[in-house]
């Protein structure tokens, strides 16, 4: 190899590698203080901290718990979350995953023809998911991941 050769792909290598460092703290399009994140069968994994979900447009659902009480839950739709990660077209699956490793399955069909359901905002912090009219399984405290299978 010629000497302009090797220093064309030095220089190459130096600056590859202080781009991928200056992209440090995210893995593709998940900051690594992520607090919700979409994985999987999709067509770009990304992730959001809370201030950032907190930020996106948002409605309100009603859901009632096994006592027969309703409560009003503020969050964003889930379906709106699954839009901008580009769920691809082969997929029919999502797993909800909790920050103490609980995970909830429900077909992708179901949750995205479900306008109510809705990542909620906890008051201490972190979201839930909300689903009127599905099982209480669904209905995840502490949801960081949605995984899409």
């Amino acid at each position: 190899m010629s000497k302009k050769l090797l220093t064309l792909l030095s220089i190459t290598a130096v600056l590859t590698a202080l781009l991928a460092a200056c992209c440090g703290g995210t893995k593709g399009g998940i900051p690594e203080n992520a607090a919700l994140k979409i994985t999987g069968n999709v067509d770009k994994e990304i992730g959001w901290t809370e201030e950032q979900v907190r930020a996106m447009d948002t409605i309100e659902a009603e859901s009632t718990n096994k006592s027969g009480e309703t409560s009003t839950y503020t969050g964003v739709p889930i379906k709106d979350l699954l839009d901008k990660a580009g769920v691809k077209e082969d997929a029919t699956t999502i797993v909800f995953l909790a920050d103490d490793d609980y995970t909830a399955e429900a077909t992708l069909a179901e949750v995205q023809g479900c306008a109510d359901c809705i990542v909620s905002f906890r008051n201490q912090g972190g979201f839930s998911t909300v689903m009127p009219g599905f099982p209480g399984s669904l209905q995840v405290k502490g949801v960081i991941e949605i995984q899409v299978k």
